[in-house]
């Protein structure tokens, strides 16, 4: 049985876009799940299908907990105080394919057959191309001879490492020749000892090979070829493979190449060929490969084959390979071994050991396989083993990329798998462990098990009432077509285009800039900088971030200028080519430096829970507390990498009018900054948003960046401007989540109760303040979480740094505060040995409790998502099993954790707690609605469409919403804070009133009328058929200067998540296998969406919390700045078993219809899986000896992982040598 729906899947910031992960054709099933993919968070969602393979018996993913098995389940036992919704179904599923056609081979779409038809594809042919001939031969002589006139022209085949030197570093190819007509390069056979692959195959077609080879030959012969199958999964994407060809692979001579180290230990050939000398065979062995990026492959040589020895049958083989994340990524290190070992003796008579990533060149540990051959297969060589590698395989501990340590046991641990592997292919039972299973995830099923349970409407609503229906996406359709327009897709005539010149440097002063080269560069209009800046104008909330440098520079990839072209390509070009003169000094970078420093952006907030009561803060003596721990944690920063990078267009009109088209979360602001630093008036600027291709808080305050240099150049020149930042930029410019420190001290009571918290929250904010103060009071009021405190001191420093000044994201420093508070109750419980989910039951917040910073929770909910979570996740019987798993296996562990959280709703400043709508009637009866809020593919117009719809009781149909613009509606507050729909969704609400007041008179006088007759008998009669709405929530100011707390919020929203991992202790890799998350959002405008945000929600959060990690060098300079260097969950990351669960009869007075705000209250549940991760390295830290507690920052990336699971292989790692006696690659900031 299947369950499918039907919904906008996403991955949602706080009113911000979404994201669906790939499909995939599994047999005939759709399989899917909203979340991150592709190696990048697709973020400009559509809207699709997605069909859930079940196969429990009952249709339920949840199996023997199915609501339908347990009929006294707590599903529908409570609810909310106030809930007033009636008897409603629960769902367990959105929707049903049943109708939909079934798969077409027939209809996929072919290549175009014109492009067939003059065989373009077996002619030789030249072309030029501006300064590039590209030659495509199809006789092999003819490519030999090329290769001999031109040495140096590259050979092409998939363009996957070309294309990124051409993008990023503009080098210069006056010669391309494609080979992949050439037939002599697609031969294949099977050799005496080998077998031969033609390197004009792409990657794809060699893994075919490989595996009917693997069905053809011997299961002894085909141990190398099995693995190069293995390691061709983990290659690329399936779009690289189809198209790359090892010969690239091999050439370019990477470092970390997956394949490479494969080659050199089973002692493979490549087949040389040149006009000159004819065919050659090199051995790919220490010789081959010359230093970095170098073989000793000739100028005039063409790579015609790769030649791979077949395995006898006392022959052993194995490749191993970890990287940040498990699919689509390249290698953090590669191993692989092979070994000859005679099956009487057990006497090695040859071993080979190849690593990638431990130098500048793939790798043979020569000196260790000397030292090996001839020895006895026994415990004493693995131990022998391990020494010799240790030493010979060492790196420094500044090595570029960082991670000496980590690299090094990874290595180790690899020939120790190796180890074990051929042990037990021997039946060699002698040596320790030999019967572990060390692979990870094989319990995975390859079908997604998965429910998502909701609430119907009541039986009584109108049929057309579309409020609390799973209605998908209203842009979904044109989404998945591509049909959906994009601030990209938009082309203005005459328009011209900007690139940045940006500082290569994070601090120093700017000398001068010479821009001879690049103007002489043909299509280069001109440029602007810091003297086309209106007098001491500068961008931000605070007016303190310059437009462009003039002076002083304040950090990597600030904007110096910016180069007018023709076009976009030019416009970079030229930019690469201006020359700056700078004088470098030693920057502040991390947290650590800017305390020491005495480095702040601005005063320190705090707030004193005992103000709540008195009027003067209560200090406790901390030295008659019996139970006290103490302690800090590290939170790194996130990259918001949204799919369409940040981009505007401006258009210069009559009377100094500018029209801005942006992809931005906050018209308003955008409307501000140009005015203010262009010196218009606000009303001589309109600003436009459609849509946006994500957000996630990257895009709310920093739209001036662009907004303001496009308007000065379209000013100075005339001319429309379009500017759009490649990823490269964009990541180096816009600045991150914050990166925290969090200190604590708590004191419980014998009982476990929480008596005393002294809480310092550290944010590293960048250059300038941005909205560093918002993030770090939303992380204050969030540093209590769900529990309640005696009493609370929390204090919040914002460091200033050398950085891109750091900016909202999702959650806007709610998951900061909220992870210093779980870990400090998981060093309580491990410190005083009790059990943490029993800490944190006793310390729940109750109905009315008061918060430190002085709201009352009212509707708390979180014991009810809590027990919900609880019981739907079948917990307490998991986590019995999670121990007995672990009792069994030395090497892997699973880890099982429940979370809980809460989030206030609401903007920090009570100004921007309002909206407008602007609500127009035509006299054919349909509706026009403008409101405030941006759409990022988050479903805030389809929600504004239900809510219009249901508030004139006409269908949904005929409403509709055009795109967000000031022009209609002013001052309009940024899409952020959750608050898209009870902000703007009041607004619309209000408008629709007044046009329903107006038109009462009409229906009394006609009630046998319908909505068109009544509209237009008000327009014979001169009624106003347009309504401005205004709304506004609640929010009463908290005082941070001095610490009294007030009702911040009008509400919070709970949730809770279960997660179960299973980590490789050897490497640090780990598997999601199961997430259950009940989220209480009240009466739901929108299942669908809903249900989306929160899966979004939560992969966005684990991404977070366990592999995105942003790199920067001690001098500032930013490393991660794309999807090569920095990681985001793909399609593989995603739990297979995954379970939402919305709380059941709940509802919320504060809110749109009973509703309550989704976008970033689940974030946080992302954490969820580090903590089980971290359970997991506890259990075999504690298994190894280790039972105190033990730090563990964030992110928990394999390398943290391995390195925390210390045992007999970490003993070989060299310790560290004394901080500040070297420079690390890469600073903690």
């Amino acid at each position: 049985m299947q369950i499918c729906m039907f919904l906008s899947a996403s991955y949602h910031t706080f009113g911000c876009s979404s994201i669906v992960m790939r499909q995939k054709w599994l047999k005939m099933d759709v399989f899917g799940i909203s979340a991150g993919l592709l190696g990048m968070y697709l973020n400009g969602i559509y809207t699709a299908f997605f069909c859930f393979q079940i196969n429990d018996t009952n249709g339920c993913g949840m199996g023997e907990n199915c609501c339908k098995v347990k009929k006294s389940s707590s599903l529908s036992d409570d609810a909310t105080p106030g809930y007033t919704g009636g008897e409603r179904k629960r769902k367990l599923q959105l929707s049903s394919l049943s109708d939909c056609a079934p798969y077409d081979a027939t209809q996929e779409i072919i290549f175009p057959p014109e492009l067939k038809h003059k065989n373009f594809d077996s002619l030789s042919f030249a072309y030029d191309h501006h300064h590039t001939k590209w030659y495509q031969p199809v006789d092999y002589d003819d490519l030999l001879t090329l290769k001999r006139e031109l040495p140096h022209a590259r050979l092409i085949s998939g363009n996957s490492e070309l294309a990124i030197e051409l993008k990023f570093r503009f080098i210069d190819l006056p010669v391309l020749i494609n080979p992949k007509q050439v037939k002599e390069l697609y031969v294949k056979r099977v050799e005496e000892n080998g077998v031969y692959m033609g390197t004009g195959m792409s990657l794809t077609d060699m893994d075919r090979y490989v595996v009917k080879l693997m069905n053809e030959l011997t299961v002894e012969q085909v141990k190398v070829l099995q693995n190069i199958h293995e390691m061709l999964h983990w290659f690329a994407g399936t779009h690289v493979r189809n198209v790359a060809s090892v010969s690239g692979n091999i050439a370019t001579a990477s470092p970390i190449s997956d394949l490479n180290p494969i080659w050199m230990a089973a002692n493979a050939q490549v087949v040389l060929d040149s006009a000159d000398r004819g065919e050659r065979r090199c051995c790919i062995d220490e010789n081959f490969f010359l230093g970095y990026r170098k073989t000793c492959i000739r100028s005039d040589e063409v790579i015609k084959a790769v030649v791979v020895p077949l395995t006898t049958k006392n022959e052993h083989f194995a490749a191993y390979k970890q990287a940040q994340r498990r699919e689509d990524d390249i290698a953090i290190v590669t191993g692989a071994f092979f070994v000859k070992i005679n099956p009487d003796t057990f006497i090695v008579e040859k071993i080979r050991i190849a690593f990638g990533g431990m130098a500048p060149t793939t790798k043979l540990t020569l000196t260790t396989m000397s030292k090996l051959e001839g020895q006895f297969w026994s415990q004493g060589f693995l131990d022998q083993a391990l020494s010799l590698l240790s030493e010979e395989m060492k790196l420094p501990a500044g090595v570029p990329g960082g991670m000496s340590q980590y690299r090094l046991s990874l290595a180790l641990s690899f020939f120790f798998k190796f180890f074990l592997k051929v042990s037990k292919d021997l039946n060699f039972m002698e040596v320790q462990n030999v019967e572990q299973n060390l692979t990870i995830g094989n319990t995975i099923p390859k079908s997604l098990n998965a429910t998502q349970v909701y609430q119907e409407v009541n039986d009584k609503q109108k049929y057309d009432d579309p409020v609390g229906r799973p209605l998908k996406h209203v842009s979904g359709d044109k989404h998945t077509t591509g049909e959906a327009v994009y601030c990209d897709d938009i082309n203005v005539a005459d328009c011209l285009h900007i690139a940045f010149v940006t500082s290569p440097i994070a601090h120093g002063t700017l000398n001068s800039i010479d821009y001879t080269a690049a103007l002489h560069l043909n299509g280069v209009i001109g440029y602007i900088d810091a003297y086309d800046v209106y007098t001491g104008a500068q961008i931000g909330h605070h007016n303190d971030t310059p437009v462009f440098v003039k002076d002083e520079i304040t950090f990597h990839g600030q904007p110096i200028a910016a180069i007018v072209a023709t076009d976009h390509e030019i416009a970079r070009k030229a930019a690469s080519l201006v020359k700056l003169d700078t004088a470098a000094k030693k920057p502040i970078v991390t947290i650590k430096q800017a305390l020491e420093a005495d480095s702040f952006i601005f005063k320190h907030f705090v707030i004193h829970s005992s103000l709540n009561d008195n009027e003067t803060v209560v200090k406790n003596d901390w030295s008659k507390y019996e139970r006290v721990v103490e302690g800090s944690i590290d939170m790194g920063g996130q990259e918001h990498f949204y799919l369409e990078t940040q981009q505007c267009i401006v258009i210069p009109h009559e009377d100094d009018e500018l029209e801005i088209i942006i992809s931005n979360q906050c018209v308003n602001d955008v409307h501000i900054e140009v005015a203010k630093c262009l010196g218009i008036a606000q009303h001589k600027i309109s600003t436009t948003v459609k849509r946006i291709g994500g957000g996630f808080g990257g895009k709310e305050s920093t739209g001036a960046i662009l907004a303001v240099p496009a308007s000065l150049a379209a000013r100075k020149f005339n001319k429309p401007m379009k500017l759009k930042l490649e990823r490269f930029d964009d990541m180096a410019i816009t600045g991150t989540r914050h990166p925290f420190t969090l200190q604590y001290k708590l004191a419980v009571d014998e009982n476990g109760k929480f008596i005393d918290l002294d809480y310092t929250a550290i944010s590293n904010s960048g250059h300038t303040m941005d909205l560093s103060m918002g993030v770090m009071q939303r992380a204050m009021v969030h540093a209590d979480n769900v529990y309640k405190f005696g009493n609370a001191d929390i204090t919040g420093k914002m460091c200033k740094t050398h950085l891109a000044s750091n900016t909202a994201f999702r959650g806007f420093g709610g998951p900061q505060g909220m992870f210093g508070t779980e870990i400090m109750v998981k060093h309580v419980a491990e410190q005083f040995n009790w059990d943490h989910d029993e800490i944190r039951e006793k310390n729940f917040y109750q109905e009315g409790d008061c918060t430190p910073f002085g709201m009352h929770l009212n509707q708390c909910n979180v014991t009810r998502t809590w027990k919900e979570c609880k019981t739907n996740s079948d917990y307490c019987k998991r986590l019995e099993e999670v121990k007995k798993f672990n009792s069994e296996n030395k090497f892997r562990k699973r880890g099982i954790y429940l979370t809980p959280t809460r989030f206030g709703i609401g903007f920090g400043l009570k100004q921007l707690n309002q909206a407008g709508a602007l609500v127009l009637v035509y006299t054919d009866g349909s509706v026009l609605v403008s409101h405030g809020g941006m759409e990022m593919g988050q479903g805030l117009h389809t929600k504004i469409l239900q809510i219009a719809a249901r508030c004139l009781e006409i269908p949904i149909e005929k409403v509709h919403i055009r795109d967000t613009a000031t022009d209609k509606v002013p001052n309009s507050s940024a899409t952020a804070a959750s608050v898209g729909s009870d902000l703007n969704g009041l607004a619309v609400q209000d408008a629709c009133r007044q046009i329903l007041e107006r038109l009462e008179p009409f229906k009394k006088e006609n009630p046998e009328g319908g909505w068109l007759e009544w509209v237009n008998s008000a327009y014979v009669n001169r009624v106003s058929l347009s309504a401005s709405g205004f709304g506004i929530i609640h929010h009463e100011p908290v005082d941070f200067f001095n610490g009294k707390g007030a009702e911040l919020f009008g509400y919070s929203v709970y949730g809770t998540a279960a997660c179960e991992v299973e980590v490789d202790c050897l490497t640090g890799d780990h598997h999601l296998l199961r997430t259950d998350i009940v989220m209480d959002v009240g009466e739901s405008l929108n299942p669908a969406i809903d249900i989306g945000q929160i899966e979004g929600a939560f992969i966005q959060g684990y991404g977070l919390f366990t592999m995105e990690e942003i790199k920067i060098r001690p001098d500032g300079i930013r490393l991660t700045r794309g999807p090569g260097t920095y990681k985001i969950p793909s399609a593989d990351d995603v739990p297979k078993n995954f379970n939402v669960s919305l709380l059941g009869n709940s509802s919320n007075k504060m809110g749109i219809f009973s509703s309550k705000a989704i976008g970033e209250p689940p974030l946080f549940l992302g954490s969820c899986a580090f903590f089980a991760i971290r359970e997991a390295v506890r259990a075999y830290r504690v298994q190894n000896g280790k039972k105190e507690y033990f730090v563990f920052n964030s992110p928990s990336t394999p390398e943290r992982i391995r390195m925390a699971c210390e045992d007999f292989v970490t003993q070989h790692v060299p310790a560290l040598p004394e901080e500040g006696s070297y420079t690390p690659w890469t600073a903690s900031v």
